[in-house]
């Protein structure tokens, strides 16, 4: 399986992080090993001082796929989660800055947090879902499905586009705002639609 990732795919996001607001959806690449193993703790690299969290609506494929026409995408899913990209915001800036890959910030162990999967036929809407991040049991994030640029059906044709599908796949849709730092002894929960996806520690 791929995990890919949509970055600056909410317009607050983009001006918290005085980025430049794209014209097409910024796409990476997080390997399999980033996945945070279930009931495990998240441990902040020793490479970093600066682990942001960063929750996000998923998407899990469900059959190969490649050239997908948006029309045809809601065929290529049936399952909706929550997660967290965790970014080493330290690391990407200096590789940003020098025109390299954020492959190291984004794409190392555990970086990749995927809660529990529910059925797209328990949403009535998939462009008005709400969402979002606890920590230490006050909210951080807050987010809303429609507020993204490019919508999931939008997403998956996009990058259909340039990598073929294959079950099992994973789409991170991208982050709202209110992204942040992380310290030892933080506990992050996940809450989409009023129910908890995903909770871990932080050590």
């Amino acid at each position: 399986m791929k995990i890919i990732c949509i970055g600056r795919n909410y317009t607050e996001h983009i001006e918290e992080l005085a980025n430049e607001r794209p014209d097409e959806p910024v796409v990476f690449i997080k390997p399999d090993s980033a996945i945070l193993p279930k009931e495990q703790d998240f441990y902040i690299p020793e490479f970093s001082e600066d682990v942001h969290y960063e929750v996000e609506v998923l998407v899990k494929i469900k059959k190969v796929g490649k050239h997908i026409n948006e029309k045809f995408a809601h065929n290529y899913y049936d399952e909706i989660g929550l997660g967290i990209d965790f970014t080493a915001r330290d690391l990407q800036s200096k590789l940003k800055a020098k025109g390299l890959p954020w492959e190291k910030a984004k794409g190392f162990d555990g970086a990749a947090v995927i809660g529990e999967w529910l059925p797209k036929t328990d949403f009535k809407d998939l462009n008005n879902i709400n969402f979002s991040l606890l920590k230490n049991e006050r909210e951080v994030q807050k987010g809303n499905t429609g507020l993204m640029l490019w919508k999931i059906d939008e997403l998956v044709s996009y990058v259909s586009q340039f990598f073929m599908l294959k079950k099992g796949d994973v789409i991170f849709t991208g982050t709202p705002a209110g992204v942040g730092r992380i310290e030892a002894n933080d506990y992050l929960s996940g809450i989409l639609e009023g129910r908890e996806l995903f909770h871990l520690k932080v050590k």
